[in-house]
């Protein structure tokens, strides 16, 4: 089993990227989900490639990386497995390292994005209403260089508690991990200054 997806531009490799942004959708989202966001993140010279979750949701072309209601961990190491690989195999599909690629994630896909993301060289991780799986002790364990991180969530939000993101950050803090964060007055969405936040993030490290 590999993992669908879609891009933007659609010619792979793209000779006109400076990197590549790799957006994982939410819980009952699609491929085709946060492949909006790459106008409103304005960056033209970026490859955007988001991936689509391997098992069907309920809703009508839904999916989903594991299933929430059952708290399905079989499931979510299979996801975990696949976007690993897919990470892997990145650089031969778009010509660009990892040390030059993003990943950023919404609500599960956010979670996904910390729970894959932190053993892999990329140049940052960018978790919107997302969550940790992973405990304080296992990150611990983990123990090396982590990408730089940007965690970005609605102080109104009801699905993923504000209260999370704060955990998170505070986690992340007391193992030295560089992480930016930042609350906005909204709920469970990516409102258009969250994305200027994630131009300036990436442009931030492309600087670096």
């Amino acid at each position: 089993m590999t993992l669908n997806y879609r891009s933007i531009p659609s010619q792979l490799p793209n000779p006109n990227a400076l990197g590549v942004i790799v957006a994982l959708h939410g819980w009952g989202a699609n491929c085709d989900d946060l492949i909006s966001l790459a106008p409103m993140v304005g960056l033209r010279n970026y490859q955007w490639i988001c991936p689509e979750a391997p098992f069907n949701h309920p809703m009508p072309n839904g999916k989903m990386w594991y299933d929430l209601q059952s708290l399905d961990a079989e499931g979510l190491a299979k996801s975990c497995e696949l976007l690993s690989q897919f990470l892997e195999d990145l650089p031969a599909m778009t010509g660009i390292p990892l040390e030059k690629t993003f990943l950023l994630g919404f609500s599960q896909g956010g979670a996904m994005t910390l729970d894959v993301g932190l053993v892999f060289p990329l140049a940052g991780l960018i978790a919107l209403s997302g969550y940790l799986h992973i405990t304080e002790e296992e990150l611990q364990e983990l123990a090396g260089s982590f990408p730089p991180i940007l965690i970005a969530h609605g102080t109104q939000d009801t699905v993923v508690p504000i209260s999370v993101a704060r955990n998170t950050k505070e986690v992340f803090e007391r193992l030295g991990v560089n992480v930016e964060y930042e609350e906005y007055e909204m709920s469970h969405e990516i409102r258009p200054e969250t994305c200027d936040r994630i131009q300036q993030f990436i442009l931030e490290r492309q600087a670096k």
